[in-house]
């Protein structure tokens, strides 16, 4: 069927819903099995319901399903990927077809990284109307039918949740409606998705008058009090920001606040000024929504996205606050879901473009400092799929050594860890250079290295022990201890900790000799991984009952 296959290539594909009847009539179906996200949402701290503000990414661009809806992937050059995962909280997937299903990859690339996605339904125009009048104004019947297909939908591809965008004006008697469908899609979304949410944004008000608010108010409380929060239009000055503080009450981090990154109408600033709108949300204790970062792309061009990528999510890091990782393993080769080649083990197996935002690994912090401090991805080298992540720094006159924090975390330590790391050093004087792994923990009085006679490290900071060879027991999943092969350094180390709790995980480049110079450094990072000693000694579960359909043999 040409819902779930491409009609050129016969892979399969993600896809979209138009209209009522499409919805209505939408059930599961054996061919969109290729569709259910096959990641679970990764836990990480703090949760999504903590008191903090949040960030919201909307993600719009040329009408969506593009390269994105190949679910095996495709051969896209340059295509459009997003990886600051550790930065946000809430990803959108926006079109303007009905009910938008975001595209399983991007569930995936998500959920690895600990981030919920939700899709969108949307009304417009008068076709819009059309469509609400007969699901809002003809009662119960009618709009619990709907808010149960929506739940449905979200549960059986495993994603988590919907923005509701109604942008028509709506009759007395659906707009009376509109807060028990809100209330019961609520409901729905609640019991068949763990965690899941339902957003709606502010177009409609409260007689049913299309009147964008860019705030919330008595116009438009009634919907944001009948489901999980409010996205705001994007035409706000100050003000609007004040009111709505006071209005939201201890709910204010439910209301996100939006910025349009391609700053039309009057806005605060967008582009790369968008740090002007997020310090003044931040200023309020608002969430804030940011509507279209694909700007970076569509806007600036291909070419250089990933490095302006890095430079617009740089410039807002102040007002982003991170999520660190809440539970081990940690393992990645920090792949982007896209390359120019396909590597294994150091060497390329396959040159060509390929783009899988499924095949996205783990996305660390991406650090920078101003002339000091750089991260970025390298396509051009890697140990394992499409990209390393590129270290570039200076060790300052005097300074021994430099740490550059990868991952934030927050856990007990286990009382043994594990660790690998595979890097390559690049420059004139690799050889001038060391490095390793550092391990941070929270300050506390009864955090101690190794036995009980030693002493706590006074700044928490621990160097674990490197391991030429590992255990014998270890031997097959510590192979890579002395693989180090097409020029990548391959090392393990083992830490044992006491009565701990892990905070960051940062790598160490050293110079043999101090200097009264500065003296810069490039380092590729290949992979990194963190182990708790006792799971890795457990045998892996045994896989059963396999089943294979869906194949066309060519």
């Amino acid at each position: 069927p040409a819902r779930y296959f491409d009609i050129k290539t016969t892979e399969p594909i993600s896809f979209f819903l138009s209209g009522l009847e499409e919805l209505l009539a939408w059930k599961p179906d054996g061919n969109d099995d290729f569709n259910i996200s096959t990641v679970p949402l990764a836990k990480r701290q703090p949760p999504l319901h903590s008191k903090r503000p949040r960030t919201l990414v909307c993600h719009d661009m040329r009408g969506g399903y593009i390269a994105d809806r190949f679910i095996q992937g495709s051969a896209t050059r340059n295509p459009y990927v997003f990886y600051h995962w550790r930065y946000i909280d809430i990803f959108v997937y926006f079109s303007h077809h009905t009910v938008t299903i975001p595209p399983v990859c991007w569930t995936n690339a998500a959920h690895k990284n600990g981030v919920p996605v939700l899709g969108t339904f949307i009304t417009e125009w008068t076709d819009g109307e059309k469509l609400c009048e007969a699901f809002l104004a003809g009662g119960e019947e009618a709009y619990s039918a709907v808010s149960e297909q929506l739940a449905r939908i979200a549960q059986r591809y495993r994603f988590d949740g919907w923005l509701i965008n109604l942008e028509n004006t709506l009759s007395a008697a659906a707009v009376r409606n509109l807060p028990h469908f809100l209330r019961h899609l609520t409901a729905e979304v609640h019991s068949a998705v763990p965690g899941g949410l339902v957003i709606w944004y502010d177009s409609i008000l409260r007689n049913g008058t299309l009147k964008w608010q860019n705030e919330l108010n008595e116009e438009n409380r009634v919907f944001f009090d009948a489901c999980d929060g409010l996205f705001t239009n994007y035409n706000w000055k100050e003000a609007h920001l004040e009111r709505t503080r006071e209005l939201a009450g201890p709910r204010h981090t439910d209301v996100y606040v939006g910025v349009d990154v391609f700053a039309r109408g009057e806005v605060i600033g967008g582009g790369f000024d968008t740090d002007k709108s997020l310090r003044l949300i931040r200023q309020h204790g608002l969430s804030a929504a940011i509507f279209a970062p694909g700007w970076v792309y569509e806007h600036l061009g291909e070419e250089n996205f990933l490095q302006n990528e890095n430079k617009f999510w740089g410039l807002l890091a102040e007002y982003l606050p991170t999520h660190s990782i809440s539970t081990l393993p940690l393992a990645t080769s920090f792949s982007l879901g896209m390359g120019t080649s396909r590597f294994l083990d150091g060497k390329e197996e396959e040159a060509g473009p390929w783009y899988d935002l499924s095949a996205q690994e783990i996305q660390p912090l991406y650090p920078e400092l101003k002339g000091r401090l750089s991260t970025s991805c390298c396509l051009q080298d890697a140990w394992y799929g499409g990209s390393s992540l590129r270290v570039q720094g200076t060790i300052p006159p005097g300074e021994e050594r430099v740490a550059v924090r990868l991952f934030s975390l927050q856990m007990p330590a286990p009382p043994k860890l594990f660790l690998t790391l595979l890097y390559k050093l690049e420059g004139p004087h690799p050889d001038e250079f060391t490095v390793s792994l550092e391990i941070t923990t929270w300050d506390s009085g009864i955090c101690h290295e190794g036995n009980i006679t030693s002493l706590p490290e006074p700044n928490g900071r621990y160097h674990p022990r490197f391991l030429p060879a590992p255990p014998p027991s270890l031997a097959k999943l510590l192979a890579a201890c002395q693989r180090g092969s097409n020029g990548w350094t391959s090392r393990c180390y083992e830490l044992d900790l006491q009565n701990c709790s892990l905070r960051d995980l940062s790598l160490l480049v050293s110079r043999h000799q101090p200097s009264p110079q500065e003296t810069s450094f490039t380092c590729l990072l290949g992979e990194v991984r963190v182990l708790d000693a006792a799971n890795v000694a457990a045998s892996p579960p045994q896989v059963h009952s396999l089943a294979a359909s869906q194949l066309w043999w060519q």
